[in-house]
This record gives structure tokens, C-alpha cells and sequence, in this order.
């Protein structure tokens, strides 16, 4: 029996829809099994978060034996009216660090300003 990843209490800024976005974008070849660990989700919960995604357009599969491939739709609108206009690239930007700033350790995200100089 797999475990239940241990859960997060309170509230947080991103939603697991868009943890598992990132997750997908950062590697297309990536198991279920190892998004629901990054993202600290159950498989069926990583499941039906891909099928939601999948259902509204955000997202395509193609099965290659065993494993799926992920193919994301950079230019689909997000779906809040809040957000009218963003595209799922732009948060993607935002969300998925760039290679050679994940393995530098203390690294922020490129164009980062930090708090000092807050307007």
C-alpha cells in the first residue's frame, strides 16, 4: 500500500491544479506516482486533478507503453475572471524555475527583486 503523503495545514498561494501543472511542465515524461509526492497529493487525487485539466484543454497525453507523455496548451486562457488574459505560460512562468537556477542552492527565480527596495 502506498502512503498518504503527510498534509499541509492552513492556507497556501498556489492550488494543487496548478502545483500539478508545474509538475508536468518541469518534466511531460513525470509518473503519477512522482507528481503526487512532489506536489505532496494522493495518486488518486493527482488523478483526477489531470483529468480536470485535461477535460477543460489545459492539457493532452499520448500513451507510450506503460508511461503517458504530457503536452500542456501554453497559449489557454486561465479561467478566472480575475485572471482574464493570463495564459497558462505565463503562470508556468512563474511556477516552473529554470534548470540552471534550481541547482544553485539559496537561488531565486530570475527577475526575483527580494523584499529590500519594497515600494
Amino acid at each position: 500500500m502506498v502512503e498518504v503523503p503527510e498534509s499541509h495545514t492552513g492556507w497556501t498561494f498556489v492550488t494543487n491544479h496548478a502545483r500539478v501543472l508545474a509538475a508536468i511542465a518541469d518534466n511531460p515524461n513525470v509518473r503519477i506516482r512522482d507528481i503526487a509526492a512532489h506536489c505532496r497529493l494522493t495518486e488518486r487525487a493527482v488523478q483526477r486533478i489531470i483529468s480536470d485539466l485535461e477535460q477543460d484543454g489545459y492539457l493532452s497525453h499520448t500513451r507510450d507503453g506503460r508511461s503517458n507523455t504530457y503536452r500542456i496548451e501554453p497559449d489557454k486562457v486561465l479561467r478566472h475572471p480575475a485572471e482574464a488574459g493570463l495564459t497558462v505560460a505565463s503562470l508556468l512562468s512563474l511556477l516552473v524555475q529554470d534548470e540552471t537556477d534550481r541547482a544553485r542552492p539559496g537561488s531565486r527565480p530570475s527577475g526575483f527583486a527580494g523584499t529590500s527596495g519594497a515600494r
